[in-house]
């Protein structure tokens, strides 16, 4: 089944700016939220789509490249439906708990519905940034990469106590006098910022959290056709959190390594190929590289030097499903710089052929009309 539109999820326009599709998320998060529906599977679908539309669309990186690629671009991004399987309701309330304002508490409603039950809200470790190299054969098949990443982790042995301040739910509740009645709210609290817990054994070597410098090797399915600079979230393996919180994400940065003799533009690729005056002029079969190995190709007697060849199909991905692009061969005819005695006497006499004088024709395309239609 087709994943439903971001914009169109939170009935938003593309143009909308943040406020608008803050105001949009939290009015959707009100209506589908799980104490409003209880044991309602379809509200609460609609709650987490809600959440992942708004964690897209919110942050300026992913939605350009959302805009650019579609979900397909998504992939491994956030809750993009990539890497770490979307997001759980801890992640929810973890990372947008804040947008309700005095409305919710963690998981639960506050005075504003009546109540609700209490949901500890649960720290959340640091996102970790790499970079990965990638050469244009990994690019245009896709590959899995095995990365050893230095990460945080919970120190064996340390225990953790609820925090004295907050009783272990990580807020305070707070109850004010108005002209309506009492009024209640709850905010993270301050002691433990909404960790809910304090370390209460730590063991040596490790921080004053209770947690140490640890690696761990992550492995990463990088999809075909992405592009240099283009930025992956591998969800849940960034730092831990201590007492059990939600780890940080793994941001992967991705790199192209030079390819020697092909240069990628968009999904195109170019090489230069240089031949001789005499196969220009007679024709020949010539060898030329490509992203998958070496291909064969003709060159017609009378070629001149500019000419382009496109060979369809022969390009990178696209990163959302698109079709692929080509990969095109510009024909340089190479001139002799050094000429021996006996050369250039043959090319003295060749010179008095009529064969030999510049006669274009408008088929013979100039270099602006040549580049006009590599393009087009």
């Amino acid at each position: 089944m087709s994943k439903r539109d971001y914009y169109e999820i939170l009935g938003v326009s593309k143009n909308a700016d943040a406020a608008e599709l803050k105001k949009a998320y939290r009015k959707m998060a009100i209506k589908y939220h799980p104490d409003k529906n209880p044991d309602d599977k379809e509200a609460e679908e609609k709650f987490k789509e809600a959440a992942e539309a708004y964690e897209i669309l919110n942050d300026p990186n992913q939605r350009a490249r959302y805009d650019q690629f579609g979900h397909a671009g998504m992939k491994g991004a956030a809750g993009g439906g990539g890497f770490g399987g979307g997001m759980s309701m801890d992640d929810i309330f973890s990372q947008f708990g804040d947008i309700f304002g005095g409305a919710f508490s963690g998981g639960g409603f506050g005075g504003g519905f009546g109540g609700g039950r209490q949901q500890q809200r649960r720290a959340r470790g640091s996102d970790l940034r790499i970079k990965v190299k990638l050469s244009l054969k990994d690019i245009t098949e896709g590959v899995t990469k095995k990365l050893k990443v230095p990460k945080m982790v919970q120190a064996e042995g340390a225990k953790y106590s609820s925090c004295s301040s907050c009783g272990g739910s990580g807020q305070v509740t707070r109850v004010q006098n108005t002209i309506l009645g009492q009024m209640q709210t709850r905010s993270t609290c301050p002691t433990c910022h909404g960790a809910g817990q304090a370390i209460s054994e730590r063991p040596k070597g490790s921080d004053a959290n209770g947690m140490i410098r640890k690696e761990e090797v992550v492995e990463i399915e990088i999809p075909a056709g992405v592009e240099e600079g283009m930025q992956l979230n591998v969800r849940g393996k960034g730092n831990e959190a201590p007492g059990g919180g939600i780890s940080g994400d793994l941001l992967v940065l991705i790199e192209e390594e030079a390819h020697p003799e092909l240069k990628r533009n968009g999904n195109d690729l170019h090489h230069d190929l240089y031949i001789s005056f005499t196969d220009a002029a007679l024709g020949a079969k010539v060898e030329i590289p490509t992203v998958s190995g070496k291909a064969r190709i003709t060159i017609d007697s009378g070629t001149q030097s500019g000419k382009l060849v496109r060979l369809r199909g022969k390009g990178l991905p696209s990163v959302n499903s698109y079709g692929t692009g080509d990969q095109i061969v510009h024909i340089n005819v190479w001139t002799p710089k050094k000429l021996n005695k006996d050369e250039k006497k043959m090319l003295e006499e060749l010179s008095k052929s009529e064969n030999f004088a510049p006669k274009p024709t408008s088929k013979d395309k100039s270099f602006f009309e040549k580049v006009s239609e590599m393009f087009s």
